[in-house]
């Protein structure tokens, strides 16, 4: 009887799953496997689709867990040039010789403002290279009629941005034949769930709210730090060259970069359990409210003067952005502004890859600027909270940034 009960409750995990790749499915139209984060789904697709050693494009306003992903795949981080207006990689200020010395391109997609991935799509399709694209903050974004996620030969999702699960991912891809290969090679990666893991996410959003409603924000902050369990004092966190370095000498190896790759979500390659699969499908399923709500809040932010920049680009559309960003001539005393009003402004990327890393670990971007401007004059702000962050901004008297002279994309 008791064999016979953990089968049925195996067999009612394995249903789980195959729910949530159901309904990110239909949103997208391709195949998808369940993955437990994002950045596992990325390092599952980079080591299908490219040799070690292969150079792989990217954004150097990212997360730095994205950066070390892609070392820990064995492969050669290429800072791109960026449109200064929403970090996209710039895509005709990209030299030839960069073109034809790439193994694959990685689109950011930052605060899920789509990259121009048509024309990245056509690039790779010249090149003969696989296009991933990094959907985790757009799993409602539009680019060129379709769903960001509809147009690389991979894309991985997060469900801990809109979905707010604070777990799991999504694997897509446009070759249905992969699915057994890819499921496989997850599967050969995962690590055994565990129980203090489950009952620890389980019990997570109460202690939140707790902390949240007892006005201890603060107080926890200072309470981790002295317990040594915050990994990151600054925007970046350590980069650690030399250890780094020997990690990337044993590249492809996931497990040597491990203390990198594992930051701000320990979880990331855990097997997950049937409390956390529940708790990720009822918020999944409440996805189009909560798109809704990003997409009217990103509509007002959009009409303030701290937006003012994108004008010099034509209308922007509306899209569910998980972050707008603003942009402030002094971006830290802006942040310090809104946190006096218990707004914490997160998903900074300041500064940009090439700058953080250094050449000994990435190829720098040709023209660094765009980046630049971007990661120091940023705002990424909530559109869930948008009413407050507009008074907040204005009560401070917060100053817009001017865009200078020659920053803009490459392409009207």
């Amino acid at each position: 009887m008791a064999i016979g009960e953990a089968g049925l409750g195996s067999a009612r995990r394995g249903a789980r799953p195959k729910r949530l790749e159901a309904t990110m499915r239909g949103r997208l139209g391709r195949e998808c496997v369940y993955v437990p984060s994002c950045r596992f789904g990325l390092y599952v697709a980079l080591r299908h689709w490219c040799p070690p050693g292969g150079r792989v494009l990217m954004s150097p306003v990212n997360d730095d867990v994205i950066f070390f992903v892609v070392l820990a795949a064995g492969l050669r981080p290429v800072q791109a040039p960026l449109n200064p207006l929403d970090a996209s990689i710039d895509v005709d200020a990209v030299p030839d010789e960069t073109w034809g010395s790439l193994s694959a391109v990685l689109t950011t997609n930052l605060y899920g403002n789509p990259d121009d991935t048509p024309w990245l799509r056509e690039k790779c399709d010249a090149l003969g290279i696989p296009l991933f694209e990094d959907g985790a903050h757009a799993i409602g974004s539009e680019v060129g009629g379709r769903p960001v996620g509809s147009w690389g030969d991979a894309s991985v999702f997060s469900l801990s941005k809109h979905v707010g699960a604070k777990a799991g991912g999504f694997l897509a891809f446009a070759d249905p034949g992969l699915r057994d290969a890819l499921e496989k090679s997850c599967a050969d990666l995962l690590l055994p769930g565990r129980l203090t893991a489950e009952l620890a996410y389980t019990v997570r959003p109460y202690a939140e709210a707790a902390v949240r409603g007892l006005g201890l924000r603060r107080a926890a902050w200072a309470t981790l730090r002295l317990l040594g369990l915050m990994e990151r004092e600054e925007i970046r966190m350590p980069l650690c060259p030399q250890e780094l370095a020997r990690a990337v000498a044993a590249a492809p190896d996931l497990t040597a970069h491990d203390s990198w790759v594992r930051v701000d979500m320990h979880d990331y390659r855990l097997r997950s359990g049937a409390l956390r699969l529940g708790r990720i499908g009822r918020r999944l399923d409440r996805l189009d409210g909560v798109l809704a709500a990003c997409r009217a809040g990103t509509e007002l932010l959009l009409s303030t003067p701290w937006a003012r920049p994108h004008s010099k680009v034509g209308p922007v559309p509306a899209q569910p952005l998980f972050r707008v960003p603003l942009f402030v001539a002094d971006r830290d005393a802006a942040r310090a502004a809104l946190e006096r009003r218990g707004i914490v402004v997160g998903y900074l990327y300041d500064p940009p890859l090439d700058d953080y890393a250094g050449e000994r670990f990435t190829d720098p971007s040709p023209d660094p600027a765009g980046a630049r401007w971007f990661a120091r004059h940023a705002l990424p702000v909530d559109p869930l909270r948008a009413r407050r962050i507009v008074e907040a901004l204005d009560d401070a008297r917060v100053r817009p940034a001017e865009v200078p002279g020659g920053l803009g994309p490459t392409r009207g």
